[in-house]
């Protein structure tokens, strides 16, 4: 049975290859990786521009920016707010959605592979860690931005 420490080895492995992933998605998309973030983000639902900078950690003359060359290369679009008409959304094209699906395909097929191999049980305890995981990691991140 392994210990804690290799469970938090995995982890950090996990991370790591991560942060390894997203860097080379965007390099081979030939995106920025706030531009990758940006359309991933957006694959959730539509986000303003101050949410969207706020997610990204940027600035929102830099989110602008982001939105600006998302749309040039017909990933994002700009649409009226549905309730408030003087706010703007971003919106994932179809173009957009393919560009993201189209890098990540190969990985969440390998996922779902080795989803397979668990039963039931063996998933509720994996999901359970993971999302212990992220709500740790989010509330690092929280912490370290409240100092900054």
């Amino acid at each position: 049975m392994a210990d804690d420490r290799s469970l938090l080895e995995a982890l950090r492995d996990l991370v790591e290859a991560g942060v390894r992933m997203r860097h080379a998605i965007a390099r081979s998309a030939r995106l920025s990786e706030h531009e990758m973030v940006a359309l991933q983000h957006l694959g959730r639902q539509p986000i303003g521009p101050a949410e969207l900078a706020r997610l990204l950690e940027v600035s929102t003359a830099a989110s602008t920016g982001i939105v600006d060359r998302l749309v040039a290369r017909g990933h994002a679009v700009r649409r009226p707010h549905a309730a408030d008409r003087r706010r703007t959304e971003v919106h994932l094209t179809d173009s957009g959605r393919a560009e993201v699906l189209g890098h990540l395909a190969p990985m969440l097929r390998r996922l779902r592979a080795l989803e397979e191999d668990f039963d039931e049980d063996e998933r509720a305890v994996v999901e359970r860690y993971l999302r212990g995981a992220a709500t740790a990691l989010q509330a690092v991140a929280d912490e370290a931005r409240g100092r900054a």
